[in-house]
């Protein structure tokens, strides 16, 4: 690269757009010169200004401010690994938005991430871009997953797709999880299904709460990954495949707990776990799928 940048570079570079560039010069926020009416960026200037992770929206906060915990969407494989793999780190599971703003907060070391897309395709690139703007953060992905809905043992309510939820009572997701998005996304592709939903008014929080509800007879059904359905001995009807990524720091995949988490994705253990679980593809675990430069 040249040792300054054009506005068209530096937005490329960054992974936003140029409007949005024009907002944070606009703002002072950004290290910039003007020559005859043209901005100029120091390229220099622009990395010193990113590594010292000067304010911006959300700032990521020194490796000392983000504690040891694993935050954002629940995994039965990562919560298992996290244990397995001896790394010391605590868990804090509270849906995909609210670990990505953790994460943005330093209140958090990494983020459990399944953002649902446009036609299919995975949303947390997208998602990450737009919660850590201009941020040193990698997206690693940590398996595919099988979503759908669990049903009762048997299925005796013959729940067999997305529109036989018509008439039944459904536990929902947080408003911010993963699955939340997912599931009004599959809703809204059978016109009128939403409002013939009866969901409960408490949501569930994680994937084990949505089991419990169908195991205790509470809720008629509810999406969620095949694990959970084979952990409490339920139905299972997929719907998608998803990507689960772990998004992070780029200095905190180096940190030792972490290298000890992507070890043992590779061991023979972590693949037979994953497939005694259900339902999981961890053949691609560890491919960085976002690397904020």
């Amino acid at each position: 690269m040249h040792d300054y940048l054009t506005a068209r570079e530096v937005a490329d570079h960054l992974r936003i757009k140029e409007r949005k560039l024009y907002d944070l010069v606009a703002e002072g926020r950004l290290p910039v010169t003007r020559v005859t009416g043209t901005l100029l960026f120091p390229r220099a200037a622009l990395i010193a200004w990113l590594e010292g992770h000067t304010s911006l929206g959300s700032e990521l906060k020194g490796p000392a401010a983000r504690p040891a915990v694993v935050a954002g969407s629940h995994d039965s494989l990562l919560e298992w690994s996290l244990r397995e793999a001896g790394t010391g780190l605590a868990t804090f599971f509270n849906g995909s938005g609210d670990g990505l703003e953790r994460l943005a907060q330093g209140e958090a070391m990494a983020a459990g991430l399944h953002v649902a897309g446009e036609a299919g395709a995975s949303g947390n690139e997208a998602a990450v871009a737009a919660g850590l703007p201009l941020q040193p953060v990698v997206l690693i992905e940590w398996a595919r997953r099988s979503q759908g809905l669990i049903v009762s043992a048997g299925n005796p309510g013959r729940i067999l797709r997305l529109a036989d939820l018509a008439g039944r009572t459904v536990i929902g997701r947080q408003p911010g999880a993963g699955s939340h998005g997912l599931f009004d996304r599959l809703l809204a592709g059978v016109e009128g299904l939403k409002g013939e939903v009866r969901f409960l008014p408490k949501p569930a929080l994680n994937e084990t709460d949505v089991a419990q509800a169908v195991a205790a007879g509470t809720a008629d059904a509810g999406l969620a990954i095949e694990a959970s359905a084979r952990q409490y001995r339920l139905d299972f009807v997929p719907l998608a495949s998803e990507r689960f990524d772990l998004a992070l720091a780029r200095r905190d995949y180096f940190e030792p707990a972490m290298q000890k988490l992507w070890a043992f994705t590779r061991t023979a253990r972590f693949r037979d776990h994953a497939l005694e679980l259900g339902g999981y593809d961890v053949t691609a675990s560890g491919d960085v799928h976002y690397n904020a430069n």
